[in-house]
């Protein structure tokens, strides 16, 4: 075989190789960077839920108010 056919094939499979790995690498890089922004919505989520319960019980606390001041004027 020439020098330069083994040369060639060498050279083709140190692309290739690269060329997986470096595609390898970016896919690890694209799946964290998911799970991340998942974590991210997820507490996002989270927070949207814990506020819709706030502002419901602050609902009730104003009407128990609204009660209360008119019972209190009544007298």
């Amino acid at each position: 075989m020439a020098p330069e056919v083994f040369v060639a094939v060498i050279a083709l499979m140190g692309t290739l190789g690269g060329s997986f790995l470096g595609v390898l690498a970016s896919t690890k890089l694209t799946n964290h960077r998911l799970k991340e922004l998942e974590k991210k919505v997820e507490k996002h989520n989270n927070l949207i839920e814990r506020t819709a319960v706030v502002e419901r019980d602050l609902k009730t606390a104003f009407r128990y108010i609204d009660e209360l001041n008119e019972w209190r004027f009544e007298k």
